[in-house]
């Protein structure tokens, strides 16, 4: 991961494009492109999605994730950490014995 989220810094300031790269656009950038992957899937099915749109999904899902890596940067975010933390969360919020097999909303179980 941190190859990557080099990477991506470089690609960044090789432009001199961090001083665009405040907290609120790139939230507002990630929630653009989240919006791009969707319409991927828009009036299709999962898999129609998939087998019309592939190359197109693969696309979304990395500029989705370079903003996300991006705005973890900003807000000096681990991001792994970050997951790791939610996990223990989610996994009390979904213990495997009432989640198992469910997908009803924690509140529901």
């Amino acid at each position: 991961m941190e190859d990557i989220i080099k990477e991506v810094k470089a690609f960044r300031d090789e432009r001199n494009w961090k001083q665009y790269h405040n907290p609120k656009d790139l939230a507002i950038s990630l929630s653009i492109e989240a919006s791009e992957l969707l319409e991927n899937f828009q009036w299709k099915n999962s898999e129609e999605s998939i087998e019309a749109n592939s190359e197109a999904i693969k696309d979304e899902i990395a500029d989705v994730a370079t903003y996300l890596i991006l705005l973890c940067e900003e807000l000096n975010i681990d991001l792994k950490e970050a997951i790791r933390l939610k996990m223990k969360q989610n996994a009390k919020k979904y213990p495997v014995e009432k989640a198992y097999g469910s997908n009803k909303k924690y509140t529901e179980l």
